[in-house]
């Protein structure tokens, strides 16, 4: 039973993920785009994937890794996602320097893009107080808040572009797979606000690591 059980979580983990990329594999307007443009718009949808991932790993909740390789998965993945997201803005700025210009500044006219450009900068963010957290001395608790918060600010940031972008995504499985990223991420903030009132020893080894 443990492991039929483990092996339904990963292959539901799996579809989540890989199911949204082959309906965008198959959209007819890749016709229409160039290969930069495609790779741009494909590192975007493995990024909100990689979102739905992070939650998952930090609360424990893929079984078959240990406390330690989880974090260590956690750091690779997350170094991945701003690979994935420096790929996704690079070829969106090859192709549409104008429109990425825009985008920065804020002043694009498209809904979609200002709440991307919210995320990536928290992307950024995180990675770089991941970075220099040591030498910046912060405390476990500092540390905790700040990549919560910006955590909270990513999530929101990455689900509400990707609903709004009407691209190559298939509507239904980019709906459900921007619903998961919200329950992962409400779930492990909402166990990890219960593990520091009950039994706090173990959401600080979790988060401080």
């Amino acid at each position: 039973m443990r492991l039929a059980r483990v092996t339904l979580i990963w292959a539901a983990l799996g579809a989540a993920v890989c199911v949204p990329i082959a309906a965008a594999a198959a959209s007819p307007l890749l016709a229409w785009r160039g290969p930069i443009y495609i790779l741009a718009g494909f590192a975007g949808i493995i990024a909100l994937g990689l979102v739905l991932v992070q939650p998952l790993l930090i609360g424990g909740y893929l079984p078959g890794l240990a406390a330690y390789r989880g974090r260590r998965a956690h750091h690779w993945i997350g170094g991945t996602l701003v690979v994935a997201v420096l790929v996704h803005v690079g070829g969106l700025w090859i192709t549409s320097p104008p429109d990425m210009i825009d985008a920065l500044l804020f002043s694009s006219p498209t809904p979609f893009s200002p709440w991307g450009v919210i995320a990536m900068w928290a992307i950024f963010a995180v990675a770089l107080l991941a970075a220099l957290r040591r030498r910046l001395g912060l405390r476990p608790r500092t540390w905790r808040i700040a990549h919560m918060s910006l955590a909270v600010v990513i999530v929101a940031g990455s689900v509400v572009h990707g609903m709004l972008v009407e691209g190559t995504m298939e509507t239904v499985s980019k709906a459900a797979l921007c619903a998961l990223v919200l329950g992962a991420t409400i779930k492990v903030m909402a166990d990890l606000r219960v593990w520091r009132k009950r039994a706090t020893s173990r959401a600080e080894r979790i988060v401080r690591q």
